[in-house]
């Protein structure tokens, strides 16, 4: 009895064991979080970019960024993903989202413990990037696998290495350049205001034509640090600490300023425009005689699509406006992240700043020095078209980025001191 109990109890243990251990074994094909993306991160770092574009091959992309252009998102669907498709058989899944969804989304999949998410590629900067990395939300470093970082950018400048003034440390690439301009109609509004002074005296002649994005709209919350620079300086603010009394103390000439505008604004300042996109609807059709755009060449693309007449030309204050990049990083638990490599290594090549430059104006991040004569001339070739400033005037007037963790505090003081006041 005693020998067919311990039989028993042996031949049980072993059909435990062979259960656990066809466990053990089938479970990870099943139920591989990371399916999508053939190599463990732990073995990015040890493989080449050749054998990265290898394992993308077949692959999905899904890259998640501000939907509001259509023009950008039309480039991206046809011209990006065709290239890639062509070059590296890769699909784009161009997901029209903002970013604080994008945010709040990565935020509850980390909280979840999510190790597999839906977003690979994420076109970010400023205050969200310095959220995003200090929660933990992107992957990286990656920028030392990327190919086209190395021979196109450069890599010592203070954008490629600083966002906001945070450190980039490897976890996003530069994807274009941008700079604040302001636009209006010659034919309705012959004033180009250079300075804050011109630009109230502007803003009385054309009493409820003028106005800017309610803030923390990316464009309205640079134009309010624009005017903060054009009134109080920017020097102090580069290493000034994160404290709102601080910060306030220093910016409320510029708040006040804001403040005696809002009587002769659209809707008297109660109310703003939403987006910038709100805000270029209204002037394209003329409910609006002012506009602004981190998109300084922009314009001439309106104009030639016929959306602008061909009277409408940008113009900047002769203090500058403020001038930054937008980067491309990786969602931590992006599923596809070999793929994400190869999409944002085409993005930063010169075919690909090249066709981003012909089709959306946007000023290129790559280095002009690093191109080859032959690549120059694709470059030199674009028209940037009417209405635009030239390069050489817009870096002239450049001014630098404040640093991100102190945007927030701004949109709140201007929140508090400015809306309906």
């Amino acid at each position: 009895m005693k020998r067919k109990k311990l039989s028993f109890v042996l031949c049980l243990v072993l059909c435990v064991m062979m259960v656990v251990s066809c466990s053990n074994n089938t479970t990870p094909q099943q139920n591989n979080p990371q399916q999508n993306n053939p190599v463990k991160d732990a073995d990015l770092s040890e493989i080449s970019f050749d054998e990265i574009a290898e394992k993308a091959k077949g692959t999905k992309v899904t890259f998640y960024g501000w939907g509001g252009d259509e023009y950008r998102n039309n480039w991206l669907n046809k011209d990006v993903a065709g290239a890639l498709k062509e070059k590296y058989d890769i699909t784009l899944d161009v997901v029209p989202m903002d970013i604080d969804q994008i945010l709040n989304k990565l935020s509850g999949e980390k909280q979840a413990g999510s190790t597999s998410g839906s977003i690979d590629v994420i076109w970010i900067n400023g205050e969200n990037f310095f959220t995003a990395k200090e929660n933990s939300f992107l992957y990286g470093p990656f920028l030392d696998k990327l190919p086209s970082y190395e021979k196109y950018i450069d890599t010592e400048d203070s954008e490629t290495n600083y966002d906001f003034g945070y450190p980039i440390e490897g976890y996003e690439a530069p994807y274009g350049k941008a700079q604040i301009v302001f636009m209006g109609d010659s034919a309705k509004t012959p004033e180009t205001p250079a300075s804050a002074e011109e630009f109230s005296e502007y803003v009385q002649k054309y009493k409820g034509k003028v106005t800017y994005p309610a803030l923390p709209d990316f464009t309205g919350s640079a134009f309010v640090r624009n005017v903060i620079y054009e009134i109080c300086g920017y020097e102090q603010f580069m290493n000034m600490e994160a404290d709102k009394e601080t910060v306030k103390e220093e910016v409320m000439p510029a708040m006040e300023y804001l403040k005696s505008l809002n009587p002769y604004l659209w809707n008297e300042g109660k109310t703003f425009p939403a987006s910038s996109t709100e805000q270029e609807n209204m002037f394209s059709d003329g409910e609006l005689y002012f506009y602004l755009s981190y998109s300084p060449y922009s314009v001439a693309t309106r104009i030639e699509d016929g959306v602008y007449p061909d009277t409408v030309r940008t113009y900047l204050f002769d203090k500058g406006t403020i001038g930054n990049t937008s980067y491309m990083g990786i969602a931590y638990n992006s599923p596809n992240k070999e793929g994400a490599m190869v999409v944002i290594d085409y993005l930063t090549s010169a075919e690909g700043q090249a066709g981003q430059f012909d089709k959306l104006k946007t000023l290129p991040v790559v280095d002009n020095n690093k191109l080859s004569p032959e690549e120059k001339e694709i470059f030199e070739k674009v028209d940037t078209g009417k209405g635009t400033l030239t390069q050489a005037e817009l870096l002239s007037k450049r001014l630098p980025e404040m640093p991100a963790n102190l945007v927030p505090i701004i949109e709140e003081i201007w929140l508090e001191e400015v809306v309906g006041k």
